[in-house]
């Protein structure tokens, strides 16, 4: 985790160096300003971090030093420090809008918790900032989105497979994204001008299995009297055919399936001779479907037939790194669709951010991010005997921003540990135990 930055200003040498070195043991980052004029230089809107300040200093006092920041950044947070004489003056100033006042001598734990307090709500401020500038941004639906190396990957395959057409297997849990990825599959390939039939194998009616797929001729049970009726295979010619959930199909529909992406034909009931099918295949499963065929479940053809190419979509447990930005993305969405604006991102959404392990995958992500922009309460996992203790999620929050630093510097371990401001014994230390490799974040040449 970055220590919470802090800029202290003091005309008192002594009592600057004294709680500058109080301020780093307690996990701070703090940059030390004798004067108010020293302090303003280099400060703007974009500062991460807050300002403490003595309020009795020569030439500009810590009012004056608050007032100039309030109108660069009313939401930069500014915290006094006053003698006893300086009551009113403090008084005043939050008031105008100063984030606290503390009165000396004041104890070092009230100290860091103000401090702590204060850098939250920073934290918070630039977060919901970033947050309005991306409302800015077209908000694309059908994204595959994520940083991870597992997610770069798979854009980078969904071309090459997309221009090859071969037919693939997309693995993956519930809600990963396994669909999305079907579709990205079908748009950036040359049948995007072409049907995507969507299959859903888990929700198929067995007694009309054959007409729905292979159609029937005029007249036949099931079809109109003086028209033809189409099935999905036709449906699906010259475009793509994904069948979702293929592992709910029994075996004599398994094998209907397999003769037909063998054959590439299909025989329409009553029809006197079969149709030609030109089909790039795409099926999804989020079972093991070669546990399956060991147990005799699924046909072991049909299994070779379409697992040459497979294609894995993690959870978003293994690629925690990309919660944030997913959640970003769809709560966007969600506004916009909802022609509602943004909220704000409050401390307790943060928390569950980075503590859940969201079994839902993705889908659970949108639907809180819809939570979110209806301004639902934030619920918090049930505290059972299961749930996650204090030190377990403080581990993941940690495990976060580290994993965030490693892939904002592609996998460089030297540019985290300056991003992270921590000396290499102690990140190793933290890699280590919490089972993080660097090495992952490193972008693969070619």
């Amino acid at each position: 985790m970055t220590p919470p930055l802090v800029r202290l200003v003091d005309d008192d040498t002594d009592l600057l160096e004294a709680t500058t070195q109080s301020l780093r043991i307690a996990g701070f980052q703090p940059e030390a300003f004798s004067s108010g004029a020293a302090a303003l230089q280099g400060l703007d809107a974009d500062y991460p971090g807050v300002v403490l300040s003595d309020i009795r200093m020569p030439g500009m006092d810590g009012f004056e030093v608050f007032r100039r920041i309030r109108s660069m950044d009313a939401e930069l947070p500014v915290i006094l420090l006053t003698g006893h004489g300086d009551v009113a003056m403090a008084v005043a100033a939050i008031r105008e809008g100063a984030w606290d006042f503390l009165t000396k001598p004041v104890g070092l734990d009230a100290l860091t918790a103000a401090l702590r307090r204060a850098a939250q709500a920073r934290a918070l401020v630039l977060e919901n900032r970033a947050l309005r500038a991306d409302r800015q941004v077209p908000v694309v639906a059908g994204q595959l989105l994520g940083d991870s190396v597992a997610m770069e990957h798979l854009r980078e395959t969904v071309a090459r497979l997309a221009e090859a057409g071969v037919d693939a297997l997309i693995t993956g849990p519930s809600g990963a994204g396994k669909t999305l990825l079907a579709r990205a599959i079908h748009r950036e390939g040359p049948r995007h001008a072409r049907a995507f039939v969507h299959v859903a194998c888990d929700t198929l009616d067995a007694a009309r299995f054959d007409l729905d797929f292979f159609g029937a001729e005029a007249g036949q049970p099931g079809a109109p009297r003086h028209a033809r009726l189409v099935g999905r295979l036709e449906k699906a010619h010259r475009g793509t055919l994904f069948l979702d959930r293929i592992e709910a199909l029994s075996l004599p529909q398994q094998a209907r399936i397999l003769h037909v992406i063998e054959a590439r034909e299909v025989w329409a009931a009553g029809a006197a001779a079969a149709r030609g099918l030109d089909l790039h295949v795409l099926a999804a499963s989020q079972a093991d479907l070669g546990a399956m065929v060991a147990a005799g479940a699924f046909l072991p053809d049909l299994y070779y037939r379409l697992s040459g190419v497979t294609l894995h979509v993690p959870s978003l447990k293994e690629r925690r790194g990309d919660i944030a930005g997913l959640f970003r993305h769809f709560l966007l969405s969600a506004c916009a669709r909802l022609n509602l604006s943004v909220p704000q991102i409050t401390p307790l959404v943060q928390a569950r951010l980075a503590t859940h392990d969201w079994p839902g995958n993705a889908r659970e992500l949108m639907q809180f991010a819809e939570s979110v922009a209806l301004g639902l309460p934030v619920l918090g996992e049930a505290m059972g005997e299961d749930a996650p203790g204090l030190a377990e999620m403080m581990a993941r929050y940690e495990a976060g921003i580290i994993q965030e630093a490693l892939r904002m510097s592609g996998g460089n371990v030297t540019a985290a540990m300056a991003r992270l401001r921590l000396p290499r014994k102690t990140f190793y230390d933290k890699v280590n135990r919490l089972g993080i490799r660097p090495e992952a974040f490193r972008k693969r040449e070619g």
